[in-house]
């Protein structure tokens, strides 16, 4: 049985890394908070707006991924695509601050994953009536 107490800690991460990856896809089309392409390493073979946009839609895929019923899925692809960006900030010799913190970042989407994944064993657990016993649901 899941301790109830993780509950709160769940959704506030399962919110964090769901809405906040939408808002910033959604920023890469208007620049409202940031010129997103400062950020592009000179390394990447797009041109810095064709690139943006292209995470801006991925951003928004994971971030819609995470709030739907596949979270965990989404909360791996979160942290993964925040190596990726923390990765790109490094082989530009700078913005070292965001890519740490990006890092950091990961690592709670990759704590969010390994929760819905604790969350989603417990929940498949169904208390057998008729002999007392816990069976583990089969997927």
């Amino acid at each position: 049985m899941l301790d109830s107490r993780l509950n709160t800690p769940y959704w506030a991460l399962r919110l964090a890394y769901g809405l906040v990856p939408i808002v910033a896809g959604v920023d890469k089309f208007t620049n409202l908070l940031t010129d997103w392409q400062k950020y592009v390493s000179p390394l990447v073979p797009l041109p810095p707006a064709t690139f943006i946009h292209l995470v801006g839609v991925i951003e928004i895929a994971a971030g819609i991924v995470v709030l739907s019923r596949y979270t965990r899925l989404g909360a791996y692809v979160v942290s993964a695509w925040l190596v990726g960006i923390a990765l790109n900030l490094l082989t530009m010799g700078s913005f070292f601050d965001i890519a740490v913190r990006d890092l950091v970042l990961a690592i709670g989407a990759f704590t969010l994953a390994k929760l819905a994944e604790v969350r989603a064993v417990a929940t498949s657990k169904q208390p057998d009536e008729r002999a007392g016993f816990t069976r583990t649901a089969r997927a």
